[in-house]
């Protein structure tokens, strides 16, 4: 019985596998135009056990394309333990599939993909990974105080130009959505606790719920946060940028420390311009709280202001406006450093302008907590 596969033997010019009981006789070109539709699953199913004979006899030519699949095909007739004999190859052809095998083995099998780490190895590199951020951000807020001082030292190299420029685009530019959020949260706290203080009949301390609880508390903590969103990520979004189109590369080219131009002006105009902002957000937020006791509780506002000095001392106000340049700081620092970890193209940018303004907020809230914690075991925070 004779059985052609793969392609009709006539066709000289291609390989095929001619199947005469348990022989296999290959015939045609053996080359790469000439595997290109051989497909070995055309190949009907062998018996299970005896000795398999493939005859090379009839290959007219072949190469290493060839060669390796010829390989191929002696291997997959090697299946299920059968014995299979490769015989009548010409010399040339023999010494070129010997060559081809022994490649082949010395490359050895594929390498197969890393299996997923597990859980805690996944674990392990988070932390570490968090742990070696935090040690360049360290290093980097150890070089800006090196830079600071340095500065301070030679007044003359400082670039009062950007100092200014960034005063204006941090403080200025930001007063507006800093009063309306103000007198919203004042309204808000005046509301929402006056609506309690009425019930018992205690309408005048809304002077001291709606006072104390902004200045101290939240009128630094919004109007750092609403700076973090606005100006850290600008912070980032600019010196990334630059470090795409390599000008932070050229700055250092020409022998300009990008510290002293590109992060000190936004450090220091930023502690400068956040505590005036902290305190536009205090007068803003109060008077919010005014209005709403003058329609809800009948509170007016001269026997609002006249409690006001009773209730909110020195020590009291100044605690919100003491907090006010660490939250700068803070805000400055992070938003620099993420725009200087941007690698790569715009992807890079916006990544790195989101964790800058996520840790930022999340540094500005512990910071207020530590505040809070550190000011009320000295006996400050009362």
């Amino acid at each position: 019985m004779t059985t052609s596969v793969s392609v009709p033997p006539a066709d000289r010019d291609v390989a095929a596998v001619r199947r005469e009981q348990d022989r296999y006789r290959c015939e045609g070109r053996w080359t790469l135009a000439g595997v290109e539709d051989f497909d070995i699953q055309w190949l009907s199913s062998p018996p299970r056990s005896g000795e398999l004979t493939l005859d090379g006899s009839g290959i007219q030519a072949i190469d290493t394309t060839g060669a390796l699949q010829l390989l191929t095909l002696l291997a997959a007739l090697e299946r299920d333990g059968r014995q299979v004999r490769l015989v009548g190859l010409h010399e040339e052809h023999r010494e070129l599939v010997e060559l081809v095998r022994e490649r082949r083995a010395a490359a050895g099998e594929p390498t197969p993909p890393p299996s997923p780490p597990g859980w805690l190895e996944r674990l392990g590199r988070g932390v570490w990974h968090h742990l070696r951020r935090s040690g360049d951000f360290l290093a980097f807020v150890g070089e800006a105080a090196l830079a600071l001082g340095w500065l301070l030292w030679h007044p003359r190299r400082f670039r009062w130009r950007a100092l200014f420029g960034n005063i204006e685009t941090a403080g200025v530019h930001a007063l507006p959505i800093v009063a309306l959020l103000a007198f919203m949260m004042g309204v808000v706290i005046a509301y929402q606790g006056g609506r309690q203080l009425e019930f018992y009949g205690a309408n005048i301390f809304i002077v001291e719920l709606v006072s104390l609880t902004m200045l101290r508390e939240l009128a630094p903590l919004i109007t750092a946060i609403i700076v973090a969103g606005r100006t850290g990520s600008s912070y980032t979004a600019q010196i990334g940028t630059m470090q795409v189109t390599e000008e932070v590369d050229a700055l250092r080219t020409i022998g300009i420390p990008p510290m002293n131009l590109l992060v000190l002006p936004k450090l220091l105009a930023l502690v400068v311009a956040l505590p005036l902002l902290t305190l536009f957000a205090d007068a803003l937020s109060v008077f919010g709280g005014m209005v709403m006791a003058q329609t809800m509780l009948d509170v007016s506002y001269g026997d609002f202001l006249d409690r006001f000095p009773q209730v909110v001392t020195l020590t009291s106000f100044l605690i919100g406006i003491g907090k006010a340049p660490v939250f700068a700081a803070i805000i400055a620092l992070v938003g620099c450093y993420q725009g200087f970890q941007v690698r790569g193209g715009a992807d890079s940018v916006g990544r790195q302008t989101t964790v800058s303004v996520v840790q930022s907020i999340f540094l500005v809230i512990a910071a207020d907590a530590l505040f809070s914690v550190v000011l009320g075991s000295v006996g400050l925070w009362r």
